[in-house]
């Protein structure tokens, strides 16, 4: 199979996820429109009224950068697992392991897809968050890279429960247990500077909590770590998650069963 044959599988596969994303955006796109509106509602207007300033910002303008990449995290995480797990569970994932197309390009399809559908609904968000607050892009290069960065991550995150899933409780696990805690407590909602020191030292060991400051870095110039240690630390979780995917599904595990 020719290297423009193969990219012609995984263009299939990129335009088949985003096809699939708007085709149900009112399930897509609308839900966490809606979701961050009332977080900025009572979250920003009534509990922020008493927070007062935040970092040298209003408490709204504060979250903002937080709300709309957890809106990235969750829903890059969402589309690609629900979307592989389909494939698996309804067989025509089997139609493309048989195909001449390697399993790289197979996992960055999946993945890209849910890049798209995160930065699709970040941006969302983000017209929504003007509604509520002035934002400005403090650098532009930072704010892309991260949510673009932190989107691959997740959709590799997402890629990778759904090989190792077996049911739809399995796949419900992940986000309820593990994703809704790390980014509850990965400061979307605060500054870590405001914790005790033994708080702080255990938020450090929260992957989200990188994120999200690098992001608001970028939207804000503001951040409770360094941004140089964000993007060790993000770059880290993706070439790790990329190759425990491609490891996995070289052996077939979860694709194969």
């Amino acid at each position: 199979m020719t290297t423009r044959t193969q990219l012609i599988g995984f263009q299939t596969i990129v335009r088949k996820e985003f096809s699939r994303v708007m085709r149900i955006w009112v399930q897509t796109i609308i839900p966490p429109a809606i979701t961050m509106t009332l977080y900025f509602v009572i979250f920003g207007t009534i509990i922020g009224k008493r927070v007062g300033q935040m970092g040298g910002f209003d408490y709204m303008q504060y979250i903002a950068p937080g709300l709309i990449m957890m809106s990235v995290i969750t829903n890059s995480y969402g589309n690609v697992v629900s979307s592989f797990f389909s494939a698996k569970t309804h067989r025509h994932l089997e139609e493309m392991l048989v195909a001449p197309l390697p399993n790289f390009y197979i996992i960055l399809g999946y993945t890209f897809g849910g890049v798209i559908r995160g930065l699709l609904v970040g941006t969302v968000v983000t017209v929504v968050a003007l509604f509520f607050t002035h934002l400005e892009i403090n650098n532009l290069l930072v704010t892309v890279s991260v949510v673009v960065l932190t989107s691959f991550v997740f959709s590799l995150g997402g890629l990778l429960n759904a090989m190792l899933a077996h049911t739809f409780d399995e796949i419900a696990i992940i986000p309820s247990f593990v994703l809704a805690p790390l980014t509850y407590l990965g400061g979307v909602f605060y500054s870590i500077s405001l914790l005790p020191d033994l708080a702080q030292r255990a938020s450090m060991l929260n992957p989200v909590l990188y994120m999200v400051n690098a992001f608001r870095y970028g939207m804000l110039g503001v951040a409770d770590i360094s941004i140089g240690q964000a993007y060790a630390i993000i770059i880290g979780f993706a070439v790790g998650l990329f190759s425990i995917c491609m490891i996995l599904m070289n052996r077939g595990v979860g694709v194969r069963d």
